[in-house]
């Protein structure tokens, strides 16, 4: 079973429109701009740099600028821009960083986590990260409101139940 659940959510997620995920994330990376302005600024020399983010389970494939004046989150059914740094593993475990829900070091020494280019760029964005008060994600679902929350919530809850069957 858990070896079907990437490929199943890879077959779920193929029909969605690359637009209608461009929609979503773009609102998602302004309202973390606009809630937390130095999350971008605390990069430094590094806000400039273009970050592929690779799932490796998933048809797309995301682009993260990290401009502090106009931060873009852009997704791309593959990686055909330059970039400076690439990070890519399973999207539960890309998504699992960025929640500080797993500890980076231990993904990226298994090799469950893969970081090329730049990785002081990427050591700059996970401290970033770090440092803000609540998570991307829980700032990503502020921006639908009471929609995104209830959305959140019920993810989180398959999460538990997925992990609950994988044991």
């Amino acid at each position: 079973m858990i070896r079907t659940t990437p490929t199943l959510r890879k077959l779920l997620i193929r029909p969605v429109p690359i637009f209608a995920l461009q929609l979503i994330l773009s609102k998602c990376i302004h309202t973390v701009a606009r809630n937390n302005p130095r999350i971008f600024a605390r990069l430094g020399a590094h806000a400039q740099k273009c970050f592929l983010i690779m799932p490796t389970d998933m048809p797309f494939v995301l682009f993260l600028r990290a401009d502090p004046q106009k931060p873009r989150l852009l997704v791309r059914r593959s990686a055909s821009e330059p970039w400076d740094a690439k990070i890519s593993g399973s999207f539960m475990n890309l998504l699992k960083l960025v929640e500080a829900r797993m500890d980076g070091d231990a993904l990226f020494f298994s090799r469950e986590l893969v970081i090329e280019g730049d990785t002081e760029a990427v050591v700059a964005l996970r401290n970033a990260l770090d440092d803000m008060d609540s998570t991307v994600i829980d700032e990503a679902a502020k921006a639908f409101g009471r929609p995104g929350a209830i959305g959140l919530k019920f993810a989180r809850k398959l999460e538990e139940l997925h992990h609950a069957f994988a044991k």
